[in-house]
């Protein structure tokens, strides 16, 4: 069981909330800046044009007093001294400009027919790399004089773009601030979240005394007064469970060791029953023998049950040694007088483990292969990369696959209503001894085809004195 928990990792929950946050922040900031920036800008350039057009009347009165008595040079002079445009005057079909990068050229094609029209007309343009209003008219009192001015809008864009470099900063700032402060406000929101996964994955690990802080009485605190209250319940229950355990156990050894002594005495009887039974009548016979057949069985049950006592007390030592595996199979099989009926194929294994407790896995393994699955039943002992086997083989009916997961359960029957000579503790005892080996048993069964128990150990080298057994990987 751990003592501390492993630390909980941010989860996406997190970021996508900092995400939401910037990305909502910097949506309305952009929305604002945009706009801002459209109106200004519209704000701007009307106003220069309604500013070109009124100078752009004014010098066309100018023109109708001057030009006809003075003529274009004199006009220009006059346009040169009253303001910050330039002109081109077509006069007499004749074009008088006021700079020399200017000419008719310059004007704006779309412009000309309009102001031939009569109309005061006007139209941005670039020229040389200088954007242009360019407004055009009539000069008033003449038929076709006409005079275009040029009236530069440098300022005013760099001025726009000056407007839009600082909105665009503005809107990063905005953003850089509102994925900070939804960062510190999802930290702050999820925090307990956070703290509850770290709590409930310490009760998983089995810190039943983890409790959540009651901080505030919000829908968080209420969710750890929630949390807290089940951590009660659950502690509560599990006492429960293990103290009722450790009843249970304590009462199973009890019981088997309450009965050790008189089942001796009963045991005694019926041996010494079983060897008058040929002497007695005939109608005595047959209940005689099945006497003797439970007491036996019962003999077994008791002595299964004290067993099960000491593993679940921890107190069945393990004596390790050097073990021939394949001859240790070989001799167990001979021993109990199953050697016409069980078939052994043994590879030469040594390792160092409990012989003793392995002939109790095995002997229980293949007492179960002969008792359930038939009279042909083959043993195989090798190595491989997962260490030392020992795998119980039979052709018998096999096991359903619903009552696999369930086989190594003590008491187990696969047939409620099967009665056999077994105690329904074989299997259990076989699993609680290879896992004192530290290895483990597994089985694989079909339907029809047989059953196969597999226990497996780990591979160590011979014990030196004062030394602990050490795994090498496979290596005998």
């Amino acid at each position: 069981m751990s003592e501390r928990p492993r630390p909980i990792r941010p989860g996406r929950l997190r970021r996508r909330l900092t995400l939401a946050f910037a990305l909502t922040a910097g949506i309305a900031a952009a929305a604002l800046a945009a706009g801002s920036f459209l109106l200004v800008r519209e704000a701007r350039l009307s106003d220069s044009r309604d500013r070109a057009v009124e100078q752009t009347r004014f010098n066309l009165v100018l023109a109708s007093e001057v030009l006809p008595s003075e003529g274009p040079e004199a006009l220009l002079d006059a346009y040169a001294r009253r303001g910050s445009f330039e002109t081109v005057l077509l006069v007499d079909g004749t074009a008088h400009p006021s700079s020399l990068s200017l000419g008719e050229e310059q004007i704006p094609p779309d412009l000309e027919p309009l102001v031939d029209d009569g109309q005061l007309a006007y139209e941005r343009t670039e020229v040389a790399d200088t954007r242009y209003l360019v407004t055009g008219g009539q000069v008033p009192g003449t038929e076709d004089d006409q005079a275009y001015f040029f009236f530069s809008e440098e300022v005013l864009w760099d001025d726009l773009a000056d407007l839009r470099n600082i909105l665009l900063a503005g809107l990063g700032i905005v953003v850089l601030v509102a994925g900070l402060a939804g960062a510190l406000l999802a930290r702050r929101t999820l925090a307990p979240v956070a703290r509850a996964s770290t709590a409930a994955h310490s009760l998983a690990e089995g810190l039943l005394d983890t409790r959540l802080p009651v901080e505030s009485s919000d829908e968080f605190g209420a969710w750890a007064t929630s949390f807290n209250e089940m951590a009660d319940a659950l502690e509560a229950k599990i006492t429960a469970l293990s103290e009722a355990q450790a009843r249970e156990r304590r009462f199973t050894a009890d019981v088997a060791h309450e009965l050790r002594t008189p089942l001796t005495a009963i045991v005694n009887e019926a041996s010494l029953l079983a060897e008058h039974i040929q002497r007695m009548p005939p109608e005595a016979r047959r209940p005689a023998e099945l006497l003797v057949e439970d007491v036996k069985r019962l003999r077994d049950l008791v002595e299964d049950l004290m067993e099960v006592s000491r593993l679940d007390a921890g107190t069945q030592p393990v004596r390790p040694e050097r073990v021939d595996l394949g001859s240790l199979v070989g001799a167990a099989v001979r021993a109990r007088g199953w050697a016409d009926r069980v078939r052994v194929d043994a590879d030469e294994v040594v390792l160092t483990s409990d012989p003793r407790r392995i002939e109790r896995i095995v002997a229980n393994l293949i007492g179960n292969a002969l008792e359930h699955g038939g009279r042909e039943v083959s043993v195989r002992v090798g190595l491989n990369g997962l260490g030392a086997f020992v795998e119980v083989a039979d052709s018998g009916p096999g096991i359903a696959r619903e009552d696999l997961p369930h086989l190594f359960e003590r008491f187990y029957k696969a047939d409620p209503a099967r009665t056999g000579r077994g105690t329904g503790l074989g299997l259990a005892i076989a699993l609680e001894n290879a896992r004192l080996l530290g290895g483990d048993v597994d089985v694989w069964s079909e339907t029809g085809v047989g059953a196969r128990f597999t226990l497996r150990l780990p591979v160590t080298e011979p014990l030196r004195d004062g030394e602990s057994s050490v795994a090498t990987d496979g290596q005998a």
